[in-house]
């Protein structure tokens, strides 16, 4: 399975906020959609990654004055990306060595996705589902 495989099931919607949006701003959309990150980018490349983790740190070091601030003050810069024809051994990989949960997916440097570790999960479970029915045709025939 590939990463444009869960791509197709989920779609390519893409939560953004620009690195000028305002902490604030960036936790609306997150509750707004329920989601853990939002991608930050300039155009349609990106440029950074905020996610629910990010400003959690943040709330116990700098409780007063977080919503205000930029989102460029607390995004990860050296975002992991993936491509469409990854697979998905390979994203699973980047999610356990970088302790991540979120990875976009680029396509010639444009943002064209983004797949989560729930993302990923569902898509492993209906693989083997699938596989699991196919091997039951396969003995009954």
């Amino acid at each position: 399975m590939q990463v444009d495989n869960i791509l197709q099931s989920k779609g390519r919607t893409v939560i953004t906020v620009t690195a000028r949006s305002t902490i604030a701003e960036a936790v609306e959309k997150l509750n707004a959609n329920r989601i853990g990150a939002v991608v930050v980018v300039d155009g349609t490349r990106v440029a950074g990654i905020l996610s629910e983790r990010d400003v959690v740190r943040r709330l116990g070091k700098d409780w007063s004055g977080l919503a205000a601030r930029p989102v460029s003050d607390l995004m990860t810069k050296a975002v992991v990306t993936t491509t469409r024809g990854a697979p998905v051994a390979e994203l699973m990989e980047q999610m356990t060595e970088h302790r991540i949960r979120h990875i976009p997916v680029v396509d010639g440097g444009e943002l064209v996705g983004i797949v989560s570790i729930g993302d990923v999960v569902k898509g492993k479970i209906e693989e083997s589902e699938r596989e699991a029915i196919a091997l039951k045709e396969y003995i009954a025939s």
